[in-house]
């Protein structure tokens, strides 16, 4: 299978696209702020890098020597090494830029590796395109969730009223998976 490296596995996104990969047959890379990340990201079949205690990128390449797949939600000061970690025909996607939205780039390897660089986020999208990542969802993810090979990894539940404490467990970042906030009317 491909490699993918994930940067933030430990988040909802992370966690979701880690058992994605796994139950695909790929290998996955991650990189996490804390051993305990890491042994959450391992635990779901990754092999994680603590970026805190060590150059990541280096560690990346020690471990496999490129990727295939980059899926990146930090950009920034990462976009470059991302672009270095990638194999001939790599693909590398961009979902939000935690380190912020501007990087200086050597376009050289993007030309002489054949990479694919795309964004992604769901908010501008048309209706019609949501509809159909609902439906590619559907086809694809939801057969895996029936099935257990994917599940959902919810750190804590709050209800409504306690928004406040779930936005500062969020910008905390001490949480894995998904933080959620119950209605009334949402099944516990």
């Amino acid at each position: 299978g491909e490699t993918l490296l994930v940067h933030g596995g430990s988040s909802g996104i992370g966690s979701t696209a880690i058992q994605l990969a796994v139950a695909h047959g790929s290998n996955v890379i991650v990189t996490a702020g804390s051993d305990a990340k890491c042994r959450f990201c391992e635990s779901l079949g990754a092999v994680a890098i603590n970026y805190r205690e060590s150059d990541w990128a280096e560690a990346v390449a020690a471990h496999c020597g490129s990727v295939d797949v980059v899926l990146d939600m930090v950009a920034g000061t990462y976009v470059q090494k991302n672009i270095d970690l990638l194999g001939r025909d790599g693909r590398y996607c961009l979902i939000a830029f935690l380190d912020g939205p501007t990087a200086t780039v050597n376009l050289r390897r993007i030309l002489t590796h054949r990479l694919t660089m795309t964004g992604s986020t769901l908010r501008p999208q048309t209706i019609a395109e949501k509809a159909a990542i609902a439906a590619e969802l559907r086809t694809h993810v939801l057969p895996l969730l029936a099935s257990g090979q994917v599940a959902p990894v919810i750190y804590r539940r709050f209800s409504l009223q306690d928004a406040h404490a779930a936005h500062e467990l969020m910008e905390s970042g001490e949480h894995m998976g998904k933080i959620v906030l119950l209605t009334d009317s949402t099944p516990s």
